[in-house]
């Protein structure tokens, strides 16, 4: 008996050992949109891949509450991302999938509205585009790991210039012959020594006129685009920033700044998070706003300077027949939103994420929280506080956050809206160039076609006393635009088996074009495809055949010119 037990204990040793160390031929890091495309094309090349997850969710935003798909032009959007779309209709489709109304009630309405005879759709509820990722995903041989997270200390091991293998936090370890950096925030990536930026460029390092600090840019007319920037989402004139109004020696309010700095130079600030809230206005699915047990009323003053400043406005941009509520609520099915930022003062937590790329995993989970903290807070200030305009305390208080979409009991996702993190910097860099077609991309992976998108950045006191938010572009007009396969892969010299199709190369404004989710998965089975070239032909990522690459995407259905 002695013996038997001690050979069963060598044999669950050696499991063990085992167990920490795994080989694959693909390693994708981060189960974002583009980590399921990159992982579900990596089974599809007939190449072993593993998806390493460092939550319990895949899908990242796509299945975290950004359901009103930011798309710029549907046509541009083919291959697995284009898949998953149909894949949503095909959900919708079956009426057991309509709970909390009839299929027949739903209106689809905003930017991704599905036209009649259409056979995708692109806004759907949360859970239905992580059913739809798993029913892909299981279709493929594809191993999920999740809860694991990338030791960003020592966790790369590289020998002669590539990545042979990476360690978690818990010590497992995975050796891969391709890696692909899918995180929204590029840890593999830097911690593979591979060159990045943080922040904004300065216009004239790149030539562009939309980068840099943007202050007071109302109306600009470009050659290829038009630019209306700092006129949306900011205050109604003449909100005073100072805790006591009109008193500069009683002090800022929280989360303004004195100076925005000098218009077109670059800074090392990143554009505001916040959490793509799914609502519901059904009673038997609604969590009533809470309010956070760390609440300071402070933190709201803003918000009712600027609606107590509406009053004889000529931009009274929440009555007159507009919206009460400072949020773009997109109607989803089944009684749901996409509910996103809107206006001067919203969900997004402007000027409290300049930390986030480059913090430890508890710091950015701490910047998490606040940003949660921040939102509920301000929900529960629109449906309750008296100094609420009553009109928007009772549109307000039909909402709430629903029981069924996300792990959490108070119905609040774990998915915050990284809009932009880390960016690497390689030998093709993504600009607004690029955007405006001015220059072309020859060795193209996929194409983009939304607006030049900034978020604000900052709040500051402007020359007359009172507050702006700075940073916001919204910049469009041109057509679909090619982007580089050179601009997914780091200097040959700092790696050569890595491919990042999230935190890609590219400048502040042009990736404010690129970073929407379908193009994150069209950029995820492109570096899947160019991986499986390279292990095939034994070369680096950054040597291997653009024309078989393009043959191969094109076969696929990816959608290049």
């Amino acid at each position: 008996m002695k013996k038997l037990l001690g050979v069963i204990a060598l044999i669950l040793m050696f499991q063990g050992i085992h167990a920490q160390k795994k080989k694959y031929d693909i390693v994708v890091y981060g189960g974002t949109s583009a980590g399921v495309a990159a992982a579900i094309q990596s089974s599809r090349m007939g190449k072993s891949v593993v998806l390493i997850e460092p939550t319990n969710r895949l899908g990242g935003l796509t299945t975290g509450g950004l359901g009103q798909t930011d798309i710029g032009n549907k046509q541009a959007i083919g291959g697995i991302s284009r898949e998953f779309y149909t894949n949503i209709k095909t959900y919708y489709d079956e009426e057991s999938n309509w709970k909390w109304e009839r299929k027949s009630d739903y209106k689809d309405g905003g930017q991704s509205r599905t036209e009649e005879g259409e056979p995708t759709m692109w806004t759907f509820e949360p859970s239905a585009a992580l059913s739809v990722y798993h029913d892909m995903i299981e279709k493929e041989k594809v191993k999920v790991i999740y809860n694991e997270r990338l030791n960003r200390d020592s966790g790369v091991e590289k020998v002669n210039g590539k990545i042979a293998s990476i360690t978690m936090e818990s010590g497992k370890r995975f050796i891969g012959k391709v890696f692909l950096d899918a995180t929204y925030e590029g840890d593999l990536m830097a911690t593979a020594g591979v060159s990045y930026t943080v922040g904004r460029e300065g216009n004239a390092e790149y030539g562009e006129t939309l980068n840099g600090v943007q202050p007071n840019n109302y109306n600009v007319s470009l050659t290829h685009l038009i630019s209306i920037n700092a006129a949306n989402h900011n205050f109604i004139p003449r909100v005073d920033p100072y805790i006591v109004k009109g008193d500069p020696e009683s002090g800022l309010l929280p989360n303004v700044n004195e100076k925005p700095g000098v218009e077109g130079e670059g800074d090392n600030k990143i554009q505001a998070y916040c959490f793509r809230m799914c609502l519901t206005d059904h009673p038997d699915n609604r969590i009533p706003f809470k309010k956070p047990a760390n609440y300071n009323e402070q933190d709201y003053e803003l918000l009712f300077r600027n609606y107590e400043a509406r009053k004889g406005s000529v931009r009274d941009m929440y009555y007159k027949g507009g919206p009460l509520l400072p949020l773009i609520n997109s109607s989803m099915p089944n009684r749901k939103t996409d509910s996103n930022n809107r206006f001067g003062f919203s969900t997004d937590f402007i000027g409290k994420n300049y930390n986030y790329p480059e913090a430890s995993y508890a710091e950015r989970e701490k910047i998490i929280e606040d940003h949660r903290n921040y939102q509920m807070g301000l929900m529960w200030t629109l449906a309750n506080h008296p100094r609420i305009p009553k009109e928007v305390r009772d549109e307000a208080s039909k909402w709430g956050t629903t029981k069924d979409e996300f792990e959490r009991e108070d119905g609040w996702q774990q998915q915050l809206y990284v809009r932009e993190a880390r960016r690497m910097i390689s030998d093709y860099v993504m600009t607004q160039q690029n955007c405006e077609g001015l220059e072309v991309a020859e060795d193209v992976i996929g194409l983009a076609a939304y607006t030049m998108d900034s978020h604000n950045v900052q709040r500051y006191v402007d020359a007359n006393g009172y507050v702006q938010n700075e940073g916001n572009v919204e910049a469009h007009g041109f057509d679909p635009y090619p982007i580089s396969y050179k601009s997914l892969v780091p200097k040959k010299e700092e790696c050569e088996n890595l491919i990042v199709p999230v935190c890609l190369s590219s400048t502040h404004i042009a990736f404010g074009s690129i970073r929407m989710e379908p193009v994150f998965m069209v950029l995820g089975e492109s570096a899947a495809t160019a991986a499986s070239l390279a292990i095939d032909s034994e070369k680096s990522v950054q040597d291997i055949s653009y024309e078989n690459l393009r043959s191969i995407l094109l076969k696929n259905g990816q959608r290049l010119e």
